[in-house]
């Protein structure tokens, strides 16, 4: 893994200056502490930091082909390199080092863009054409590893992180209201929105062309639902899937330094963690988060599963004070709103992978958006059965069954549940019919926003934005594969994978790995009839048969406890924090200008007395604080107004990192 950033020149007027590129790379060091490199020509500066984990020796970047012509920088890992390479010597290519990136230059030269089917991996990367004076960026398929850009003063800028762009000087630094609202409404933004005016991202699946002043953007992939319907015994897909399982875990064990796992206690990283030690018979060492509260702890089953497995397990305890204390640390490298504090536990976590020496991890990440692992899936039929019977008696054990941590969730009663996914937003088309409930109940907290940013998104068509990105993607499946594609397209690159994901775990260097994100793991499991996915409300139905004889039983058939933690409780445990304080004074929140002052302090005051909170409320509240957060930290960083509380720890934070 790597940082990655450049200044591509799109009209005669654009300037590619070497100190601009140098502080971009500055910025991006936590992504790369083993090094550095640059290339520029008259047409582009391309910047890099490295992380060394194939080929240290010869992995240096920017790189280029034989003859120069052809110059990439890399982010990711491109697992199937060594059969990749085969081949390509194959058919004449000589080869000066041993990295995956090298792979890269020479599929580009027999294939141009088309090489990015040939790809199993995770990757974000920019390749200069000198001969077609072309840029050509791409992103991985589902999204794993990040690339933003923006266009001014005569060129385009990209980066793996936003923070790299703000080192041009033209680059404005405002947040982009309409990103707020869609934050408060889907938990992340719809792409190419950022949480920042005029910075944009490159869609998972697709591919950017820069020649001049025309860019060009495709889609080169897509999840596909449209699959074989029950045409082999279950048996024979339990099977196949876990032959696939077993070599993408061989595939991304591939590494020059030591690998690790995280082994949460659920079944997903428990299978992850199986297969690497039945694939490489040697010692693992795995890693966990603890939470004092028992309604977010799975310690009794994380000890079960490293006993089992004879794994070297390390857990880290997680006070709600801890959180509170990192929150503007993962703000920082989250570079956008959140609406949970789920990503400051796993970046707590990183920092301990990263002080035992390892630099890459393997997940679990995947299997519940590609297997239907969620309660969303779950509530899509349980709606579906309350709307067609309203009288049935077995409403309420659905609901229970539904829930089996009822008292701990967002539904806490049968009536609350029964209210709960009762609509949504009347404004949505019929096809986001599984996603009402969350997005309605999200939305509420848009309460909070001040009277000029409801003026301003009064005339913003969330809906549209969403239909316009999805096309017509989301409109041919059943109600399940409906719901996993929107999760897959939506929630997976926007949350799970960046602020739980790259951004949290790169912030200490380390390398998350996901073999359920081996793409042919996932075409395989969209392919699935749906009730292989999810059987009755049993979810995923075909992983846990993969695994009967291989698991232990009480494994496999343990109920899904999602990844929470504790929220607005963060904030007000062992002592407020001097930001928290700052940021959600009355004067701070009128001169930002988001939010309503009076509703924030009234919200405010409940969170410090109340000593149980609803869901509506920890999402306001962690959404309201980070969103003031990222202005503290992205908008006054470079006026006059920086906030007080936070100045001291930003000066740190360049001291150590840029």
């Amino acid at each position: 893994m790597c940082g990655i950033a450049g200044i591509c020149r799109t009209r005669e007027d654009g300037v590619i200056e070497a100190d601009t590129l140098r502080a971009m790379a500055a910025l991006l060091r936590h992504r790369g502490p083993d090094g550095t490199g640059f290339y520029r020509d008259e047409g582009v500066g391309l910047a890099h930091t490295r992380l060394s984990i194939i080929d240290p020796e010869g992995g240096r970047q920017p790189m280029s082909n034989e003859d120069g012509t052809v110059w990439i920088t890399f982010n990711g890992e491109i697992f199937n390199y060594r059969e990749l390479r085969t081949d390509l010597e194959q058919r004449g290519h000589l080869f000066s080092t041993k990295s995956d990136t090298e792979v890269i230059l020479h599929l580009y030269e027999d294939f141009g863009p088309e090489c990015l089917h040939f790809l199993n991996g995770q990757f974000a990367f920019a390749l200069w054409d000198k001969r077609k004076q072309r840029l050509f960026l791409a992103r991985d398929r589902v999204g794993i590893r990040p690339l933003f850009y923006t266009k001014t003063a005569g060129v385009l800028l990209f980066a793996s992180e936003v923070k790299s762009l703000f080192m041009h000087g033209e680059v404005k630094r405002e947040l982009d209201l309409y990103a707020l609202d869609q934050v408060f409404t889907f938990w992340t933004t719809i792409p190419p929105r950022t949480a920042f005016r005029d910075i944009r991202e490159l869609p998972a699946g697709h591919y950017m062309v820069v020649q001049g002043e025309a860019v060009t953007i495709r889609k080169y992939w897509d999840p596909e639902f449209e699959g074989e319907e029950g045409a082999r015994a279950e048996g024979e897909y339990a099977e196949e899937l876990r032959s696939l399982l077993i070599d993408a875990v061989r595939l991304q064990l591939r590494a020059d330094v030591p690998v690790g796992a995280y082994l949460s206690g659920g079944i997903d990283s428990s299978v992850i963690a199986l297969l690497i030690r039945r694939y490489t018979g040697a010692p693992l060492r795995t890693f966990s988060v603890t939470f004092e509260e028992s309604q977010y702890d799975e310690s009794a089953y994380q000890r079960q599963m490293a006993g089992y497995l004879d794994t070297e397990h390390l857990s880290l305890p997680c006070a709600p004070h801890d959180i509170g204390r990192v929150f503007p640390d993962v703000i920082w490298h989250t570079e956008r709103p959140v609406v949970r504090t789920a990503p400051a536990p796993l970046y707590l976590l990183s920092g301990l992978v990263r002080s035992c020496g390892y630099k890459v991890v393997l997940t679990g990440e995947g299997a519940d958006e590609i297997l239907a692992g969620y309660d969303i899936f779950k509530e899509v039929k349980v709606r579906r059965f309350i709307e067609r019977q309203p009288g049935s008696k077995m409403r309420s054990r659905i609901l229970k069954r539904l829930y089996p941590y009822l008292a701990d969730s967002p539904v806490r009663s049968v009536p609350y549940a029964e209210a709960f996914f009762g609509g949504g937003p009347a404004s949505f088309p019929a096809e986001y019919y599984s996603h009402l409930p969350r997005w309605n109940t999200t939305a509420k907290a848009k309460t909070f926003f001040s009277g000029s940013l409801r003026g301003e998104l009064r005339c913003h068509d969330t809906s549209s934005e969403m239909t316009a990105f999805l096309r017509e993607g989301v409109r041919a499946h059943d109600d399940l594969s409906r719901a996993q594609y929107l999760e897959m397209k939506i929630l997976l690159p926007g949350y799970i994978l960046s602020s739980q994901g790259d951004r949290v775990a790169m912030a200490h260097s380390v390398e998350g790995r996901f073999p359920f994100l081996d793409h042919r793991v996932v075409e395989f499991c969209c392919a699935l009839p749906p009730h292989l996915r999810m059987k009755v409300l049993t979810e995923k139905y075909l992983l846990k048969e993969s695994m009967k004889g291989f698991l232990p039983d009480p494994v496999i058939r343990r109920a899904k406890q999602p990844y929470r933690a504790p929220d607005a409780k963060s904030f007000f445990s062992g002592g407020t924090p001097g930001y928290t304080e700052e940021l959600l004074s009355e004067d701070y929140v009128k001169r930002s200008g988001y939010f309503d002052p009076r509703k924030v302090s009234f919200l405010v005051e409940k969170c410090r007395k109340s000593p149980v909170l609803g869901y509506k409320d920890n999402m306001a509240f962690v959404g309201i604080l980070s969103t003031l957060l990222l202005h503290a930290l992205y908008i006054d960083t470079f006026g006059p107004r920086r906030s007080g509380a936070l100045r001291k720890a930003e000066e740190e934070r360049y001291a150590g990192k840029g």
